[in-house]
């Protein structure tokens, strides 16, 4: 009796061992798949991709926000607009805040990936830069102006030589020109088409180049001191609206739900407006 008494207090001892081993929680979760109850107690880890300016730095920003809501933001610098994108799609990131809706839905369309926008967060517009010229009206005849060779961003490129006089393009051909659709070129210009990270490190190759606006701010370059900027009129602050690009799915949890509100608060609006000088407009 003694016996069997000893047997079953060493089995209800191991019992309570395991159930004590099983019964912790762990911080540092991954968004996906999480609840976002970050009342809980424990940090939820969001990894998002971003390209150095203005994106990373904005979201250092909404980081100091989020942190008191109890969100760990992981900011994953890229300098190319492919691996975000890709990353998204295997899912190394939660989100990623680098592109405009436009040039999103037109890698879908490429590349098969299922991203969505979560949110509009600002307009970045696209500047001509002078390199070997200094003027729009000093431009000779042949002379090279760069634009980036990537699907909507080259037609943006594009539409914005054509918005200065320098080209012409076929009618109807809106943002999907590509360097085919010149329909006029009175001044034989050498368009030449890179990729749009080289645009800066190049400019001083070339006569002129346009430059995408994050690729700009982090060279330094100021759109104040472009030759011509893209027009914020019509339906380019919409066509071009950089957004928070999540997997299709999980653009209402509440861990990104968290992440755009941090992006569209007065902390973020400010911060904008004091530090990129109109080259950077928040869409909020």
């Amino acid at each position: 009796m003694k016996r069997r008494i000893s047997v079953l207090a060493l089995v209800l001892i191991l019992l309570l061992g395991l159930t004590a081993c099983g019964g912790g929680s762990s911080s540092g979760s991954n968004a996906s798949g999480d609840s976002g109850d970050s009342g809980s107690g424990e940090t939820v880890t969001i990894k998002v991709g971003a390209t150095p300016a203005p994106h990373a730095a904005i979201l250092e920003v909404a980081k100091e926000l989020m942190a008191a809501e109890g969100y760990d933001l992981e900011i994953i610098e890229f300098n190319d607009y492919i691996t975000p994108n890709d990353s998204l799609e295997d899912g190394s990131l939660d989100a990623n805040y680098f592109q405009h809706i436009t040039y999103m839905n037109g890698f879908n369309e490429e590349h098969g990936t299922h991203m969505v926008s979560a949110a509009a967060i600002h307009y970045e517009p696209f500047g001509l830069y002078a390199g070997k010229t200094a003027a729009l009206a000093d431009l000779a005849d042949g002379a090279q102006i760069a634009v980036p060779n990537d699907g909507t961003n080259e037609a943006r490129a594009l539409l914005l030589l054509e918005q200065e006089g320098l080209i012409t393009l076929k009618e109807g051909v809106g943002l999907s020109a590509t360097k085919s659709d010149v329909a006029e070129n009175p001044h034989s210009f050498d368009i030449v088409e890179l990729n749009a990270e080289q645009l800066p490190s190049r400019l001083a190759d070339v006569d002129m180049a346009v430059i995408n606006g994050n690729y700009a701010i982090d060279a330094g370059l100021k759109v104040s001191d472009a030759v011509a900027v893209e027009a914020a009129t019509g339906d380019a602050a919409e066509a071009y609206a950089n957004v928070v690009a999540v997997k299709e799915g999980n653009e209402n949890s509440d861990a990104i739900q968290a992440l755009v509100k941090a992006l569209q608060s007065d902390e973020v609006r400010t911060y904008i407006e004091e530090t990129y000088d109109g080259a950077v407009v928040a869409l909020f």
